[in-house]
């Protein structure tokens, strides 16, 4: 039996909680390697070219979301697939997703690019873009979209990679594409002094180079998931499914695309452009913590899918709440240094005192009621895994569709700027609030299924 199949099996054997840190551990690395050089980068824009660039770069945000949710659709999507096929030991049919995970990221990855690049300054100033941060949002975004393709095939071979029961292989991934980014960003940024351009090259230059290894990696004929001829013709059932479980990702994306437009707008009404820098700032602070959450419910994923699939739900939900408990923590400590600190935080990314003030107001009120966040994420990802589309979804946009943006224009009209960020800690309290008892429900569901099994 190949390394490979016994990696797979062993999903459905081994203690969970072992699983649960072999699998979760690469993925939190990689992913706190990634938060650390999204600071690092934004840290020496901001210290480097200056506080409007850090606010151009925050108008860039929703399109890094758009073109994220086209991506989430299609690797979390085949990933989630994947495993459940590989729980039910059907791997001619997971061989198959693997390439309709390659040519839909192709096709998906290459016209986003055509599309965007065609209308690109009529978005950033959709986006919130002013005459002062156009040039710097511009400048950085024709980079990143002119590599997409890349990024999109990236980022969907690592999820298939966790998948295919080859986590540290996902870890090892993001580790040297990260690496990469710090040595390339000091080069272009600091060295050749190319300037936000740069930043954005680093990125694409350095997920690029991660592709060409990933796909090397599936190249290898003994594995269970390797690239051959016949897998890549796109087959309407697989495509169907990946779309069907990707969904969810991709409507949180999109979602998290209008909200920080919206976002965006509301913070240079009431604030200015330096508004829209403090929530550039103390989003880059959330998304530090929340990355440790991701790589949690990375890990959680093949488990959980695997599990749900050969109808183990004891495992499948003993892996759920132990994810919880570790997402809960990782944010409590988020939680606590963001109270502690925010001014040191912020100092960080920027040595102008206006944009220091406005950006500490701003990572305490963001993250308020943060402690809560990682369950309400951690249930929503674990729907997404065992194919529970439809509360996945809703899950998903309780919290920013339904919730956040009809507070954060109602807000505004009482406390002004304060209200654009009361309106965040607002909407992550109530769709906790809402998640639980969707969560218990179908805990009953599954006891009924276990007895009848």
């Amino acid at each position: 039996m190949s390394d490979n199949k016994q990696a797979t099996l062993a999903l459905g054997t081994k203690p969970v909680g072992q699983l649960l840190w072999q699998y979760a551990l690469p993925a939190i690395v990689a992913m706190s390697a990634s938060s650390l050089y999204n600071i690092i980068d934004r840290a020496m824009i901001g210290q480097i070219v200056g506080p409007e660039a850090i606010a151009g770069l925050g108008i860039t945000f929703p399109f890094m979301n758009l073109s994220a949710a086209f991506g989430a659709a299609v690797g979390v999507g085949a990933s989630a697939s994947i495993s459940v096929k590989l729980g039910q030991k059907d791997y001619p049919t997971a061989q198959n997703l693997l390439g309709n995970t390659l040519t839909l990221n192709l096709i998906i990855g290459f016209s986003f690019m055509v599309i965007c690049l065609m209308f690109l300054d009529p978005i950033l100033y959709f986006f919130g873009a002013s005459e002062v941060t156009l040039p710097y949002a511009r400048e950085f975004m024709t980079v990143i979209l002119l590599g997409n393709v890349m990024t999109h095939m990236y980022f969907g071979m690592n999820a298939v990679l966790r998948a295919a029961g080859k986590p540290k292989y996902a870890m090892y991934s993001v580790l040297f594409t990260v690496g990469m980014n710090i040595l390339l960003v000091l080069a272009f940024v600091w060295w050749f002094r190319w300037g936000i351009r740069g930043a954005a090259l680093a990125t694409v230059t350095s997920q690029t180079i991660a592709m060409c290894w990933q796909l090397w990696l599936f190249s290898n004929k003994n594995e269970i998931l390797h690239l051959k001829h016949g897998i890549y013709r796109l087959k309407k059932r697989l495509v169907s499914n990946i779309i069907a479980i990707g969904i969810s990702p991709f409507l949180m994306n999109v979602t998290s695309c209008v909200i920080v437009i919206f976002m965006n707008n509301q913070f240079v009404r009431y604030g200015g452009d330096m508004a829209v820098g403090a929530y550039s700032i103390a989003n880059s602070v959330v998304m530090m913590f929340f990355m440790f959450v991701m790589g949690v419910c990375q890990g959680m994923q093949p488990i959980v899918g695997y599990n749900y699939g050969a109808e183990k739900y004891d495992r499948m939900l003993r892996c759920l709440f132990m994810a919880i408990g570790c997402a809960t923590t990782i944010l409590l400590v988020g939680w606590i240094l963001s109270m502690l600190f925010p001014r040191e935080i912020a100092r960080i990314f920027t040595t102008d005192e206006t944009l220091i003030e406005l950006s500490a107001t701003g990572i305490k009120l963001d993250m308020l009621v943060f402690f809560v966040v990682g369950a309400q994420a951690t249930i929503t990802h674990f729907f997404q895994s065992i194919g529970k589309v439809k509360v996945s979804i809703f899950l998903s946009l309780s919290r920013q569709l339904f919730l956040l943006l009809p507070m954060a224009y109602v807000f505004p009209l009482i406390w002004g700027l304060d209200g654009v960020w009361y309106s965040m800690p607002a909407s992550d309290f109530l769709s906790f609030a809402m998640t639980i008892p969707m969560l218990m429900w179908y805990m009953k569901k599954f006891k009924v299924a276990k007895a009848n099994n």
